[in-house]
């Protein structure tokens, strides 16, 4: 190999490997894109509903985070050009048991810790109520499982 092509072969590695990382990522949200359910309503029922589930599930809800009102307040602090959502807020909690199991699985499931329930309005669809979870698979599927157990009570499917 000449020194010109060594050269040019190193330069153009990193490229190679960025453009991969990419296309990896977008694979990656791809396999990993949120399972959601629609429904329609009062958002604020909704939020009831949703938190109600949680707890008739057995379990306690760590944290409850607004994130719409904290987008909607910092959005000219930021240089934000629009309003993402009328309402949009995420229910955080946990499950020892479905924990334990997932974790006796794959230890590096502690990632997943603690669940979240999202739900959110946006000012284009007033009243169309979005509600999800993360995907997951394979050794979190026990969290898959609940999180959808929750959801549909929450939203009355079945």
């Amino acid at each position: 190999m000449k020194v010109t092509e060594l050269h040019i072969t190193s330069l153009l590695l990193p490229f190679a490997l960025m453009l991969s990382g990419v296309t990896a990522q977008a694979d990656d949200l791809a396999v990993n894109a949120p399972v959601t359910h629609q429904t329609t309503g009062e958002f604020e029922d909704i939020v009831f509903a949703v938190e109600n589930a949680i707890l008739n599930a057995g379990l306690l809800i760590e944290g409850h985070s607004h994130v719409g009102d904290m987008l909607a307040r910092t959005k000219e602090d930021v240089g934000g050009g629009k309003d993402l959502y009328s309402h949009a807020d995420v229910f955080t909690f946990c499950s020892a048991s479905v924990s334990r199991q997932v974790m006796e699985a794959d230890i590096l499931n502690l990632q997943h810790c603690p669940y979240s329930i999202f739900l959110f309005e946006t000012p284009e669809a007033p009243g169309q109520i979005t509600v999800g979870r993360r995907a997951y698979g394979g050794s979190m599927q026990p969290a898959a499982e609940l999180l959808d157990s929750i959801i549909a009570d929450a939203l009355m499917l079945d």
